[in-house]
Formats: structure tokens, C-alpha cells, sequence
């Protein structure tokens, strides 16, 4: 019987790449083909050449079409073989690959928020809602907004069996974050698009946008970011390798800029110092510190071993650059210390 793969990529958009998607009917799941599309369309292409192809690196189960349809993750390449500029995984396999005896672990928190028509999700029409504050994991009709969505897109994600360890409300009315790990870097990447498609088709259903922007509602209001949670084999065995990866992370300007340049579009609206956040361009470290760039968590100075948590990637980063910036920071870092 016939299945439906729909064929998801990543397109050239900037400065935010934007999910595209179509589908293709094929007899079974036995075998997925590559494919093409007009790239003329999706900022990949210009018009007098415009075929790009689509290769598959990950099926998954539709939990929308249910049965035995599919979902298929791509990557883009010309029609000679070689990646496209826009193709940010192709740059983070080689990176994943040299230090893949590292044993690097990572877990996203994607944050997003809800939004009918021009307010988020649960502001009032011509004015603001109350302070931030009991939003935060809240309960109940007036300080959570789009429950019923987030629960759909939480078995949605579970059904199609990605990586997807829980879900909270945030700080802001419509505000929400679901997190991804901890995995290795491609495939806590490959799950994190996926389970952003999945978040827009079901938010889409209710006649809800679902956005990355960084900072969705001006004024006194948190941003919304991807906080980047990354471990090595050294660091989950000693705390020694755990300064030495924060260490790293602000070894000097341009290093700080490298990856600040990287994390998502408008990162100086959100990273102001305010809302729990570093300034955009000073780096920090600390535990137990949400005001810092990198925070070690309180039970990681108690145990001496663990993870450290990346706190200024924007809500939409791409998650294949940010892996791809930590590993090879860190591990270059690591490697030279001897810390592997």
C-alpha cells in the first residue's frame, strides 16, 4: 500500500532559515529516494539554474498522517554532489567526526513562543497582561495559554520517537519551551528540527503561530533562548575538564564573538544583561549563575563532574552550528590539555 513521506529541509532564508516541506507518495518505506525542488523559491538557487537536491538522513513515523507514513529529514545539495552553502549540517559532520572519541552529549532547550495574530498568545487586546513571574511552570486558565497544543506536539514528538525529555511553560503568557537530549550532536540537531516541524504543523492546526523570534514582546519581558547543555567524556568524569571547557568559551574576544555572531538572529535584544541573561558581548562563567554566559549547575561543583550550560544561543539558532562551534572549541581545547 502507498505511504506518504513528507520530505522536510532547511532552506537558504537569512538571517533566520525558515522549514520547508513537501510530500511524495512512494509504494513503501523500503527505500527513500533522493529528491529535488525549485530553489529559486526557498533563497537556494536563482532561476536559470535553479534544481537543488534532497537527500535523506533521517526517516522518522508521521505522528500527524499516522499509518506507516513518514517524515524525511534532508539535507540540500547542488546537482554535483557537493553541499549547499545553507547545508549547516555537512559542516558539522567533520567537525562531530574528529572528535567523535570525545563522546560529546548535548541537550537543547528550545524556547518559542505563541503568538494569535499580532499579540503572544494570552496578551489582551490594546494592553499587556500581568508582570512576568507566575507564568513560569504556572497552572491554571489565567497564567497558561496554548496547553492543549503543547501536549499535542509533546506526544507528536514521542510518537515519531525523537529524543524529547519534557516540556515547561515559560516566564511570558504563550511562552513555552520543550527540550531535546541528551544525544550526540547530529542527532540532538536532526531532532530539534524535526520537533520544530512538528511544533509549527500542530500549532498550525489551531490557527496559532508558533515563533523562534528572540525577543517576541518588547519592554519587560524575557527573550526566548535555546540554552545549550554540553558534555564531554572528560567533563562528565572531572571537574578539572569542566573549567577547562568554560575557559574556552571566553579564551579571548574573538572567540566570544565567533560563537555570539553564530547563536541566532537579534541576540542583542535578548542578551541585555536583564532577564537572565549576559551581556551580548562580555563572557562569564558561573555556578549556579543564570546571569552569566555558561552556567555550571549547582550539583556539578558538588559531584565535580558533569555538563556545563551555554545560555546565550537565541531561540533560533541553528542547532547544527551550535553543536558544531562547541565541539570544536571545547574538544580543541580538551584535546590540548589532555583532557580526553
Amino acid at each position: 500500500m502507498a505511504i506518504k513521506a513528507e520530505y522536510i529541509w532547511i532552506d537558504g532564508t537569512q538571517p533566520t532559515a525558515k522549514l520547508r516541506s513537501k510530500t511524495r507518495v512512494l509504494p513503501n518505506a523500503d527505500k527513500i529516494p533522493t529528491w529535488g525542488f525549485d530553489g529559486s523559491s526557498t533563497n537556494q538557487a536563482e532561476g536559470h539554474a535553479s534544481d537543488r537536491v534532497l537527500e535523506p538522513v533521517k526517516v522518522v513515523k508521521d505522528p500527524i498522517r499516522g499509518g506507516d507514513n513518514i517524515l524525511v529529514l534532508c539535507e540540500v545539495f547542488e546537482i554535483d554532489g557537493t553541499p549547499h552553502v545553507s547545508n549547516t549540517r555537512a559542516k558539522l559532520r567533520p567537525i562531530a567526526e574528529q572528535y567523535a572519541a570525545q563522546e560529546s552529549i548535548f541537550g537543547i532547550e528550545q524556547e518559542y513562543t505563541f503568538f494569535k495574530g499580532s499579540r503572544p498568545l494570552g496578551f489582551p487586546e490594546g494592553g499587556y497582561p500581568a508582570p512576568q513571574g507566575g507564568y513560569y511552570c504556572g497552572v491554571g486558565a489565567e497564567e497558561v495559554f496554548g496547553r492543549e497544543i503543547v501536549e499535542l506536539h509533546l506526544d507528536r514528538c514521542l510518537d515519531a520517537g525523537l529524543a524529547i525529555c519534557g516540556i515547561n511553560a515559560e516566564v511570558m503568557p504563550g511562552q513555552w519551551e520543550f527540550q531535546i537530549g541528551p544525544v550526540d550532536a547530529l542527532t540532538v540537531s536532526d531532532d530539534m528540527w524535526i520537533a520544530r516541524y512538528l511544533l509549527y504543523r500542530t500549532a498550525e492546526e489551531f490557527g496559532i503561530d508558533a515563533t523562534l523570534d528572540a525577543k517576541p514582546a518588547r519592554g519587560d519581558w524575557n527573550g526566548a533562548g535555546a540554552h545549550t547543555n554540553f558534555s564531554t567524556k572528560a567533563m562528565r568524569e572531572g571537574y578539572d575538564a569542566i573549567i577547562t571547557a568554560c575557559e574556552s568559551l571566553g579564551a579571548s574576544q574573538e572567540k566570544v564573538m565567533e560563537h555570539v555572531n553564530q547563536y541566532g538572529d537579534d541576540i542583542q535584544s535578548r542578551l541585555t544583561g536583564k532577564h537572565e541573561t549576559a551581556p551580548w558581548n562580555v563572557y562569564s562563567y558561573g555556578v549556579s549563575n543564570r546571569g552569566a554566559s555558561v552556567r555550571i549547575p549547582w550539583q556539578v561543583e558538588v559531584e565535580q563532574k558533569g555538563y556545563i550550560e551555554d545560555r546565550r544561543p537565541n531561540a533560533n539558532v541553528d542547532p547544527y552550528v551550535v553543536t558544531r562551534l562547541l565541539i570544536n572549541t571545547c574538544c580543541e581545547a580538551l584535546e590540548k590539555a589532555g583532557q580526553v
